[in-house]
């Protein structure tokens, strides 16, 4: 049982778990390089892709750091925040909550609220002129310690642009312990944003344990390790906890062996909601509507399954009831 890609493109779709910088495709990332010469970034799209390729999680968060440093201006910005929305638009994502990480930027001397204009007004105009609907959950880069926190927290609390929804925390597992942070997510709760922090993705369920009672996690970044505990697969599934999973981007980062070891499959026979996303796509080379193709693959779904795929991601995410109904109302026209 296969869904065709064209069926996949033309379902309205939303997208919860994509990073910012991550999403920058060969031809955006070019277009930075060519801004700023002197960069390791190869500015030629053919060259990118070999650039792209991982052996494992800390050579990922090495290549993306690269791309972080060509981003050095508001106007880099705010091209790199429209652009994405342009490829998702030709993707029919609809909605996205995009991770972003305005640390990086702050530290690489872009001001804070320089940072945020420039999203915001891309976002306003992808709204208006591509149909896209963007949110930011602004993430703590973990391996950036305790002072990245306080930075993202006060960018998140006392700028605040009107897209913020969730406050997040990204980067490797590995060495970063997730109480630290408890502070900071206590803080960003109190003034009514979300949290979704990244765990369980290169370490066991006891990360998973961790974001859900210290950082009181309201949807998990990819959970991939969740299966190996039965105590929280049961949690997990009695308080509708979704997990945000992103198949290739577990495969490129060595998180899974193969789409045939994957837990997806295993995590749906559970009960649990899954949510299907691209991560960092174009450094993954995937896309949306790819991840779409491996997860109606590894679950035997049909297009009435895939368009449930796609009404699960917009019932969990944190857009205004007026845009989940919109949204919900065109994937029922669609696959109607």
């Amino acid at each position: 049982m296969t869904v065709s890609r064209d069926f996949l493109t033309g379902l309205p779709k939303a997208e919860l778990h994509v990073h910012h910088v991550g999403s920058a495709s060969p031809r955006i990332v070019a277009e930075l390089a060519a801004r700023h010469p002197g960069s390791p970034v190869p500015a030629d799209p053919a060259a990118l892709a070999e650039y792209f390729t991982f052996t494992d999680f800390a050579k990922f968060i090495e290549v993306y750091l690269t791309v972080v440093d060509l981003i050095t201006t508001p106007d880099d910005v705010r091209l790199l925040t429209y652009e994405i929305a342009r490829e998702m638009a030709a993707q029919n994502i609809r909605y996205s909550e995009l991770t972003v990480t305005p640390y990086t930027s702050v530290v690489r001397g872009i001001a804070a609220e320089a940072f945020c204009e420039a999203i915001e007004d891309a976002r306003t105009a992808a709204e208006k002129e591509l149909g896209v609907t963007l949110r930011w959950i602004f993430d703590i880069p973990g391996e950036a310690g305790l002072p990245a926190a306080e930075e993202t927290l006060r960018i998140a609390t006392k700028i605040r642009p009107d897209g913020l929804v969730g406050f997040g925390l990204g980067g490797p597992e590995v060495g970063v312990p997730r109480p630290q942070f408890a502070p900071y997510f206590e803080q960003a709760l109190a003034v009514g944003l979300h949290s979704v922090p990244h765990a369980g993705e290169t370490t066991g369920p006891e990360t998973i344990w961790a974001a859900l009672r210290d950082l009181k996690a309201e949807r998990i970044g990819h959970g991939t390790s969740a299966m190996q505990d039965p105590e929280l697969v049961a949690y997990l599934a009695e308080h509708r906890i979704p997990l945000e999973v992103s198949p290739t981007s577990n495969l490129a980062t060595q998180a899974v062996t193969s789409y045939a070891e994957h837990p997806l499959p295993a995590m749906v026979e559970a009960g649990l909601v899954v949510t299907i996303n691209s991560d960092d796509p174009p450094m993954f080379g995937t896309d949306l509507v790819t991840e779409y193709g491996v997860a109606t693959g590894l679950l035997k779904l049909d297009e009435a399954g895939a368009a449930d795929l796609a009404r699960t991601a917009v019932r969990v995410s944190f857009a205004e009831q007026s845009v989940k109904d919109t949204l919900l109302a065109e994937i029922d026209a669609y696959v109607s």
